[in-house]
């Protein structure tokens, strides 16, 4: 089966190769030349354009950082002479999902709005969690490519804006512990608690949660930080998940204490480093 990628940085570098090992026959686009050049010889073939690989595969699958460049590939996409089916990757959000929707929907191009979770290291092992929306004969037909990048599959229903609730939600409660959780292992050092027998205690206690299990073992005990999710991302998913929530009238008083923080280390220069860099903050403090 021959489909199309847009989108190959990071994450999207990972998905192409996975996609390309499961047999896929691939074409993909990036305004990244760099981002291009990490996948030579692969196998891959390079589109000229997203319109151009539109009009190259049926099945086009968006990888892209920001909801807006969502919204103006798939305009860009729809053009395309080829494609009927868009399953978006992204963190997109539900109101610009909802706004993509509409513009495939006047070419009836279906969508499925299928965020993933779980970063780099999952990405390239194929392990993501997957959460899907959208009609569900389309999820049916492209179930086995998302199977190809993840091990669990969600199917949310017809709506295209429910697996991006579930994503902003899912990345919300990770900064906030997260956040949460470089203030209590800096509070522990200080106190005279060795860092890495404190997170031991914590992961097989109560306090547990993904930043202690993973992010902070892996990046910050031996002070690497790689860049596997920014600061300006995590950002970026954490407002859109309390401008969502507000939209609803859902009171959130905890969570905006994570934006607020985030947006500082922004300010501070952090915007491109990972998103565990800004417990230097804390440290310093």
């Amino acid at each position: 089966m021959k489909i199309g990628l847009i989108g190959v940085g990071n994450i999207g570098f990972h998905f192409a190769n996975r996609l390309i090992a499961a047999g896929y026959e691939l074409c993909i686009y990036d305004k990244s030349q760099k981002a291009l050049d990490r996948l030579s010889g692969s196998g891959a073939k390079v589109c000229s354009s997203a319109k151009d690989l539109a009009s190259e595969v049926e099945t086009v699958l968006l990888c892209l950082p920001m909801p807006q460049i969502v919204a103006d590939v798939a305009a860009e996409v729809s053009q395309g002479s080829k494609v009927k089916v868009v399953v978006d990757l992204s963190t997109t959000g539900p109101s610009v999902t909802k706004q993509v929707a509409a513009i495939l929907e006047k070419k009836q191009i279906p969508m499925i709005g299928s965020p993933v979770s779980g970063g780099i290291v999952a990405a390239e092992k194929g392990t993501l969690a997957v959460m899907a929306s959208g009609p569900q004969d389309i999820f049916e037909s492209i179930k086995p490519i998302l199977s190809a990048l993840g091990k669990n599959i969600f199917y949310l229903g017809a709506d295209p804006t429910l697996g991006q609730t579930v994503k902003i939600i899912n990345n919300t409660l990770y900064a906030t512990s997260m956040i949460a959780s470089c203030e209590a292992l800096v509070y522990g050092v200080k106190a005279g608690l060795d860092a890495k027998t404190m997170l031991d205690v914590i992961n097989v206690s109560s306090g547990r949660s993904f930043a202690t299990l993973e992010r902070i073992p892996q990046c910050v005990l031996d002070r690497s930080f790689p860049v596997r999710f920014t600061t300006e991302l995590l950002h970026k998913d954490v407002k859109m998940c309390i401008d969502e929530a507000e939209k609803l009238g859902v009171p959130m008083q905890v969570n905006p204490a994570a934006r607020q923080f985030l947006a500082f280390a922004m300010s501070q220069g952090d915007g491109d480093k990972d998103n565990v860099f800004p417990i230097h903050h804390i440290e310093e403090w």
